[in-house]
């Protein structure tokens, strides 16, 4: 295993390491004895992923000393609701774990959300581990504590912030992605350029040229250091603000709100989640250059950027225009029914604004249609 890169989230009590490495996903038995954990531990996976890792995690585990019982439920946002949680806690029930046991959340976003809420509900909360498994949850979703299931008014309705015990990542796991999938998860990191180190973006669109037909292992090599910057970016926010509630962990929501609305105005599965973001951050830019200063130079490097990794700038066929500003007004980033929007003043320099109005989102999204 080479170096491994590590970040530290400082949380009081709740502190925890971010662990990255090529090669590393055998060492998590390792890792999770270093932090302490005892008792059973459950793995939670989907059928994407199980087939592919779990056998390893498994091993390591067991190999540290651990019990372990293996939890695959189907692959999917779909499947990321109630229904599904109860199915697993009855099994891990079933398998014998109780408050002295950990979860291993092992997959990408989906998991990781849903495994997280478990470990939160289950014995009145008990703790987890993330071992993410795709370029989005790698830089964004694993690190921060937002846990959450969806419901069919919505997605990540039912959620509570409980943190990880420790992350791991291995960016080997990414080998098996498809260059489309790559790009989604990338969208992520452009966002982190844009509000905390606008020199990554030069970067990103160097990386843009090594996705087809995937990573390569020369790609991966150099993989960790750009996962821990992002990382970083992140958990400085999330350490400032850790449950939201100054305005700065909001940051994060730049481009998310519009391109949320987008998302959920398709059928399912139509339009990726970083593809959304990224029609929202060319919303967010085209608003910001209206209302925040943001320089038409600085609004066309990270236009740039995601032209280069062939993100989606315009609106696919079929969005319904106020059905997208219908969903956008109902987001949760809305409170008492004003618009808390995330604007860029300049490149490294984000607002919440709460001077958007409804107007200027349909402005926007007329924006997106060419």
């Amino acid at each position: 295993m080479e170096h491994m890169a590590n970040v530290s989230l400082s949380l009081g009590t709740k502190s925890y390491d971010v662990h990255v490495a090529n090669g590393a996903l055998e060492t998590i038995g390792h890792l999770c004895n270093s932090a302490a954990l005892n008792g059973k531990a459950a793995i939670i996976t989907d059928t994407n992923i199980g087939p592919l890792y779990a056998g390893r995690v498994r091993q390591s585990l067991e190999d540290s000393g651990y019990t372990v019982s293996l939890h695959i439920f189907t692959a999917g946002e779909a499947h990321k609701n109630l229904n599904t949680i109860e199915s697993i806690v009855n099994e891990m029930v079933q398998a014998g774990h109780d408050r002295t046991s950990f979860v291993v959340a092992l997959g990408g976003g989906v998991v990781g959300d849903m495994a997280g809420f478990l470990a939160s509900i289950y014995y009145r909360g008990i703790p987890f581990v993330q071992i993410p498994t795709s370029v989005m949850a790698q830089v964004d979703s694993s690190v921060g504590g937002k846990t959450a299931v969806d419901l069919a008014a919505g997605k990540n309705l039912i959620g509570a912030f409980h943190q990880p015990r420790l992350v791991l990542i291995d960016p080997n796991t990414l080998s098996t992605l498809s260059p489309r999938l790559i790009r989604e998860g990338m969208a992520e990191m452009v966002k982190h350029a844009a509000i905390r180190n606008p020199g990554m973006l030069h970067t990103l669109r160097n990386l843009a040229e090594e996705i087809e037909p995937g990573f390569t292992p020369a790609t991966i090599e150099k993989l960790p250091d750009i996962i821990a910057a992002n990382i970083a970016i992140k958990a400085r926010i999330v350490e400032e603000d850790e449950k939201e509630t100054l305005g700065i962990r909001a940051f994060l929501n730049l481009g998310h709100t519009i391109g949320h609305g987008i998302e959920a105005a398709l059928p399912y599965g139509e339009l990726l989640h970083g593809e959304a973001v990224s029609l929202g951050l060319r919303a967010a830019l085209y608003l910001s250059r209206r209302h925040a200063g943001l320089s038409a130079a600085e609004e066309q490097d990270v236009l740039d950027t995601l032209r280069a990794l062939e993100l989606p700038l315009t609106l696919p066929e079929g969005v319904d225009i106020d059905r997208a500003l219908a969903l956008t007004a109902s987001d949760k980033k809305f409170q008492n029914g004003s618009i808390r929007f995330v604007l860029l003043q300049r490149l490294g320099a984000p607002i919440l604004s709460k001077n958007i109005t409804k107007q200027d989102l349909r402005d926007a999204l007329l924006e997106l249609t060419h």
